[in-house]
């Protein structure tokens, strides 16, 4: 949801726009502006996002609910309900629920840039209706700037 930084943002159960992916859903709360935010829900053990980095976004993860797993960098942690992740820009990363877990994240990116259509491709991708190829000439516009790490749920051999 768009909104006016003169004013504050109230976003009631039921307005948010979502976005419906094949194995999990986002609720998409604000876009632009102080912040971005969203809140993500995956199915067992689903992948969340594709391995990325941001240049100019802090992203903050709050898990409500299950165990997410993250790849930061070279490090692997798996965080709980009620654990909170800081992500600063440059920092590779990747996450997804913990194996035979379900999980529930706010997800803040600040400073905000718009995104929604960003989310709204991803779901197109995952329902098969877009491929991945099209976000590639968007990494700039959305400041998620893609990463090749291949079986990020594996700790990284030195």
């Amino acid at each position: 949801m768009m909104h006016d930084e003169s004013t504050a943002l109230v976003v009631q159960p039921g307005e948010a726009a979502g976005a419906s992916l094949t194995d999990g859903a986002f609720e998409l709360l604000a876009d632009g502006g102080a912040v971005s935010a969203s809140r993500l829900t995956l199915a067992t053990g689903a992948d969340g996002a594709p391995p990325h980095h941001h240049k100019l976004s802090h992203e903050l993860f709050y898990v409500l609910g299950g165990t997410i797993l993250f790849r930061l960098g070279d490090a692997l942690s798996a965080v709980g309900k009620g654990g909170l992740v800081v992500i600063p820009p440059g920092l590779p990363h990747v996450f997804g629920a913990a194996e035979g877990e379900t999980a529930d994240v706010l997800v803040v990116l600040s400073p905000g840039i718009e995104r929604f259509g960003y989310f709204e491709r991803l779901a197109a991708i995952s329902h098969g209706e877009a491929e991945f190829a099209s976000l590639l000439p968007e990494q700039l516009r959305y400041d998620v700037h893609f990463e090749d790490i291949s079986d990020w749920r594996s700790a990284p051999s030195r």
